[in-house]
């Protein structure tokens, strides 16, 4: 038995870091899929002739190293493959409510645009006159 997700898309907002009271740091990003609206087999177009998306969100957690880099380089928009896990909650609120949650437990993340630069580093150039003799 294996519970594997494999996700491309966006990032929807700017990824959050918070420390657990145990000291693990934890990112959570949010990330956009897409896929076309069928109906009776066919693909649902729109007035102009473009296919209609569906689009999912889904809630990534990173743990400890991973989150930092995701943290560190990720940004609004990026394209990302995420591969990890499902993971389901279950939780009572105030109110005496059950309320369920869902996320992806990620376990590789692969930047399929450009990072960000992160803010520390300094651009880096390759200075052509020291290589000519």
């Amino acid at each position: 038995m294996q519970n594997i997700v494999i996700l491309a898309g966006n990032i929807g907002q700017t990824p959050e870091t918070r420390t657990s009271q145990g000291g693990t740091s934890i990112t959570t990003l949010t990330l956009a899929t897409s896929r076309p609206r069928y109906s009776e087999g066919r693909v649902v177009r729109d007035e102009n002739g473009y296919r209609v998306q569906d689009t999912e969100w889904h809630r990534i957690t990173c743990f400890n190293g991973l989150g930092k880099t995701v943290q560190q380089y990720c940004e609004k928009g990026m394209k990302l493959l995420v591969r990890g896990r499902i993971h389901y909650t279950k939780w009572t609120d105030a109110a005496g409510v059950d309320r369920y949650g869902c996320e992806i437990i990620a376990e590789t993340v692969d930047f399929l645009t450009k990072a960000k630069q992160a803010e520390d580093e300094e651009p880096s150039f390759i200075d052509d006159e020291d290589d000519q003799s």
